[in-house]
């Protein structure tokens, strides 16, 4: 069984953000924003392509899986039954579908992050991607990338028959 990891750049810098997955092992990060970009030094679509790049690691699109902007508004405004509403109806498009479906074959693949801003995956749709997938799910933290060398036991591996090793 494979497991998705999850990630907000929120309260976190792109060196912090960046140490943290290859911490963990990350080998594709999918960026789930409907709109890649940011104002935060190194988050934009194509800063954040080269950064990872220059880390080993993949950057890959999904912005057919973002958030439309009336669930944006709503998780903004603190009605969070509204946004899931709004976002599990997106998810339910043939569009959406379909991007799912890729999604899935990339995380089978390799060790996958899925990526948006809110720090708490709690309040992010990013959560409902990662659950609509049916396997494990990991929410990684991109504040202090050494807890995950402090805690390396407590990381799941890409697949159950990796070792810590395989990271």
């Amino acid at each position: 069984m494979s497991v998705v990891f999850t990630i907000g750049y929120e309260g976190t810098n792109i060196d912090s953000f960046v140490e943290t997955l290859k911490y963990v092992g990350i080998k594709r990060l999918a960026d789930v924003r409907a709109l890649p970009l940011s104002r935060k030094k190194g988050f934009s679509k194509n800063k954040l392509a080269e950064r990872l790049a220059a880390a080993g690691i993949e950057y890959l699109p999904f912005r057919q899986l973002g958030d439309p902007k009336p669930g944006r508004d709503a998780a903004r405004a603190g009605k969070y039954d509204q946004f899931r509403k709004i976002y599990s109806a997106h998810l339910a498009t043939e569009e959406a579908r379909a991007s799912l479906d890729k999604l899935m074959t990339v995380v089978a693949e390799q060790p996958t992050c899925l990526l948006c801003f809110e720090r708490d995956p709690e309040t992010c749709h990013r959560s409902m991607i990662a659950e609509e997938l049916g396997i494990q799910v990991f929410d990684l933290y991109g504040d202090d990338p050494k807890r995950y060398v402090r805690n390396s036991t407590g990381i799941p591996r890409h697949h159950r028959s990796e070792g810590a090793a395989a990271a």
